[in-house]
């Protein structure tokens, strides 16, 4: 039997969603409501700012990783690097490339710029060609000369009217480890100041980001202050030594009122987060609210709860179905075997064991469309499917791997074992007629057989397997084809 990849653990999820809901109403109110004026103030200076901190950080980390895996996964991307070594000759396929990014991940912008041509392409095509006399094009010269893979950064945005973005530029190498340019996503900044002011509203702090310079350079909403921090009352003197330390709690007296600040670096933003509280009204708003806080920190906690285990539960489900189920015959897609992939190597280098692939595909199929129609030709691969699958162990796969062709996975079976599970299935089918309304048909099928390496790309892997296939073709058809480990 197949078994789905899972797309994220709901369990584990839960108790996270938990955690945080418990810690952030429940201990910070509860503490509050037993200690005393000095007891607030020392829980604002040591736990509320920096839990309010460290929620942001959080969230921000959260929203940049998956930017950054897409925008890995785009520099590894055999179809960009292929198209650039082919010579950049069709835009508009990079230009589809991109906007099927855009769409399928709901990224801002996507965009790749060539080493090669300094053309700077997007998801609407050609956008202009970078040259190192542009200032707005010193971030691409930036990139390449940098040694890290990738970079986030915050410039406006030339092919959305100059939103200003968070962009995630990733190095692209061909398959040699040449550099050929630069590829990535970009992300609105309004997404990370709307989750700003969400937790203002929520902690009735003050929050801001600020640069290297001591400058503001985000804020959730407007506050009443220069965006040039050395010209703050209070906190200009301050700032140098901020700066310094890049975290920590700190106090200063503004216009009669002491106000207290929480603040964290963000390397990756290389960004400083301001997290900011004027003492006396916070202690005030404490005191008078502590018990509605408890009532309300109860009932929101089950009732995100109750929702998040419903929402999770719904979605999850939907989600597995259309990430990793082909609808007609009921098996894993390809886009499924990716994840499989993944997890199959790891389990190769935790334990290495004899993994071989086979290339499945029918014989003479498009003679079955022609002859009985396409409606029966869909009742043969669905039976086909069900046959491939119960001739399998527990532990195998089977994936529609495209039209009729299937690839089954076999682990802890090497290339003399796969061999004769693959005549095995070939003489099942042979034998077997698939009744479809009221004809009886027959079909054939050719197997190409090929052992996992340890060290292959799925591509190469796979593709030893169709040259099985193609021996097998062109040896009559209806039998199988054996392919030895490369050179």
């Amino acid at each position: 039997m197949t078994h789905q990849p899972r797309l994220f653990d709901r369990r584990r999820l839960l108790l996270l969603v938990s955690f945080l809901l418990f810690a952030g109403f429940f201990a910070t109110t509860l503490f509050g409501y037993y200690v005393s004026k000095q007891a607030i103030r020392d829980a604002i200076i040591d736990q509320d700012l920096p839990l309010t901190s460290s929620n942001i950080y959080s969230e921000i980390q959260k929203d940049l990783v998956r930017p950054v895996l897409i925008a890995s996964t785009m520099a590894s991307d055999t179809f960009l690097r292929d198209w650039v070594l082919q010579g950049e000759q069709n835009v508009s396929e990079m230009a589809r490339y991109l906007d099927e990014i855009k769409k399928r991940y709901g990224a801002f912008s996507s965009f790749f710029v060539s080493e090669k041509s300094g053309i700077y392409y997007t998801s609407a095509g050609v956008l202009k060609r970078v040259a190192q006399v542009e200032p707005r094009d010193a971030w691409y010269y930036r990139v390449r000369a940098m040694q890290e893979d990738y970079e986030i950064n915050v410039d406006p945005d030339l092919a959305n009217q100059d939103a200003l973005t968070i962009f995630i530029n990733y190095r692209v190498h061909d398959f040699s480890g040449n550099y050929i340019g630069v590829t990535g996503v970009g992300l609105t900044v309004d997404a990370v100041r709307h989750l700003i002011g969400e937790y203002q509203q929520r902690f009735k702090r003050t929050i801001y980001f600020v640069d290297g310079q001591g400058k503001v350079v985000i804020f959730g909403n407007r506050v009443d202050r220069d965006p040039n921090l050395r010209a703050a009352a209070g906190l200009g003197e301050l700032v140098e030594r901020i700066l310094k330390d890049k975290s920590g709690s700190y106090q200063y007296q503004a216009n009669g009122d002491n106000h207290i600040l929480n603040v964290n670096y963000l390397p990756e933003l290389k960004w400083y987060l301001f997290v900011e509280q004027n003492e006396e009204p916070a202690l005030a708003e404490i005191r008078q609210t502590l018990y509605v806080n408890l009532g309300i920190s109860l009932v929101v906690t089950l009732v995100v709860l109750f929702l998040t285990h419903l929402a999770l539960s719904r979605y999850q489900k939907r989600m597995e179905e259309l990430a990793a189920t082909d609808k007609l015959t009921g098996l894993l897609n390809r886009q499924a075997f990716t994840i499989f992939f993944d997890k199959l190597v790891a389990e190769y280098r935790r334990e290495p064991r004899p993994t071989s692939a086979l290339l499945v595909d029918l014989d003479h199929f498009k003679e079955i469309n022609d002859s009985h129609g396409h409606l029966s030709g869909d009742r043969v691969l669905q039976g086909v499917a069900q046959l491939l699958q119960d001739g399998l162990r527990e532990s195998d796969i089977a994936v529609r791997w495209g039209g009729e062709e299937f690839l089954l996975v076999l682990r802890a079976c090497d290339l003399a074992e796969a061999r004769r599970i693959a005549e095995k299935l070939r003489q099942d089918i042979d034998e077997h007629v698939f009744a479809v309304a009221d004809k009886k048909i027959r079909v054939t099928i050719s197997i190409g057989v090929a052992e996992y390496d340890g060290s292959e790309l799925p591509d190469q892997w796979i593709n030893r397997a169709d040259r099985g296939l193609y021996s097998a073709k062109n040896g009559g058809r209806n039998r199988v084809g054996v392919v030895l480990f490369p050179d």
